[in-house]
């Protein structure tokens, strides 16, 4: 009596950059750990990138070559297409609706393309009976999607926060290990490639805040929703707000922060002060970190390596084995249809801020800008003048708690007055 072999999951890789090189080298090294722990072979039929010819420094030897990734979407032998390619719109967007229409499950590491047009292709993947899985897309290595669908689904998730980008928090925390201004930092992050071919992709926050608009979208069943995402970067950032943050027991992370509250989705991507002794101000170099919050659960800390060829592999060779297993789950963690249009919210839940400011030397400057704040409903914590050699008088204040939209209204009055150097830098003071 003969048994039959169980099917192979056919797998078409578009993109051969650091990441699908990776997953080739999963694949090569672990075929028969895979099939053990999936229950079948999962190989590589095919294959696309740019240039063919190209030193990736792995055999691509027995895999077909596509030049076009919707060619490469649509032939009969791939069962997953796996899009490692990047770009919202273009190549990538193209392939991934060829594979879908033609019932095939995607694999992505792709966040700005789903954060742009996750909704209607989650829509187009449950309408051909397909599953598009993006674990790769958020936080590298770490399965912060994986843990909100699954291990927290008993959950009614309150707060998600973190620091998606390790670009930016290893801009933040070299330049304080090394008391390096911004400017030199960033240039050994771009000669080290950290940086993505246009930078503020990274220190604008936006890489960051496609990542939290996905995970909003799990969290609280809502459509995707970019736009609704506050974005600052930290381009501003200086030494200074570095050391002084340092000297009131606090780090400066580039932190993303989405909750649900009664007056809509607050979604912001923004530097603020964290303690220093707290999971996010340990938190060094590349690495990422999600802090989940639920009602049940409480708090989860998810840590990890945020980039890279094995982390970023590893996630999508996770994604691939559920799909090998035969585990299917819609794409934002229930079906796209009941995904809600949420309202988008200023984030104002009350905080302590810190301001740095920089006043004309002159009587009467401070008295203007505590009246200013005064008017505005915020009281000041503490306050002070450094030493000088310059007309203008560094200041730096940090507030009782307040709403943002009152230290705004509070900025645009000082503006007003007469006394500024220069525009303020203000950074929210988080609750961790």
């Amino acid at each position: 009596m003969t048994t039959s072999q169980p099917t192979p999951l056919r797998l078409g890789i578009a993109g051969l950059g650091t990441v699908g090189v990776g997953v080739v080298k999963i694949i090569r090294q672990k075929a028969n750990v895979l099939a053990a722990r999936t229950g079948r072979p999962v190989v590589i039929t095919a294959v696309s990138a740019r240039s063919k010819d190209k030193d990736r420094g792995v055999s691509l030897a027995g895999y077909a070559w596509e030049d076009d990734p919707v060619a490469l979407a649509k032939r009969d032998d791939v069962d997953v297409f796996v899009e490692l390619m990047g770009g919202e719109d273009g190549p990538a967007k193209d392939a991934i609706e060829a594979a879908l229409e033609l019932g095939k499950d995607v694999v992505t590491a792709n966040k700005a393309l789903l954060a742009h047009h996750g909704h209607a292709l989650a829509q187009t993947a449950e309408s051909k009976g397909s599953v598009i899985r993006f674990e790769a897309a958020v936080a590298g290595g770490i399965p912060v999607i994986k843990a909100l669908t699954e291990g927290l689904a008993g959950n009614d998730i309150t707060r998600v926060m973190g620091v998606m980008n390790g670009t930016c928090n290893y801009i933040l925390t070299r330049m304080q290990d090394a008391g390096l201004p911004y400017d030199e930092v960033f240039a050994e992050a771009d000669a080290l490639g950290y940086l993505e071919a246009d930078p503020n992709l990274d220190v604008g926050g936006i890489d960051a805040g496609h990542k939290l608009s996905l995970l909003s979208s799990i969290a609280f069943g809502t459509k995707v929703d970019f736009g609704g995402v506050e974005l600052e970067g930290i381009q501003r950032i200086s030494i200074e707000d570095i050391n002084q943050a340092a000297e009131l027991g606090f780090k400066i992370k580039l932190l993303g922060v989405t909750q649900m509250t009664g007056r809509g989705l607050e979604q912001r991507m923004s530097p603020c002060l964290v303690p220093a002794d707290s999971p996010l101000g340990q938190l060094q170099g590349g690495t990422n970190m999600v802090v989940i919050e639920g009602d049940a659960v409480e708090q989860v800390v998810l840590r990890g390596p945020g980039a890279g060829e094995g982390p970023t592999a590893s996630a999508v060779m996770g994604d691939v084995c559920d799909i090998a297993r035969g585990f299917r789950l819609p794409t934002f963690g229930v079906p796209a249809d009941m995904l809600t249009t949420a309202k988008s919210a200023q984030s104002n839940s009350p905080a302590p801020y810190y301001l740095r400011l920089a006043l004309e030397d002159r009587p009467g400057a401070m008295a203007k800008i505590a009246t200013a704040l005064g008017d505005n409903g915020i009281s000041i914590d503490r306050m002070r003048q450094t030493r000088h050699d310059d007309a203008h008088a560094p200041v730096l204040i940090v507030t009782h708690k307040t709403q943002r939209a009152a230290l705004d209204a509070a900025v645009v009055a000082m503006r007003e007055t007469g006394v500024m150097a220069a525009d303020p830098v203000a950074l929210r003071i988080e609750a961790v």
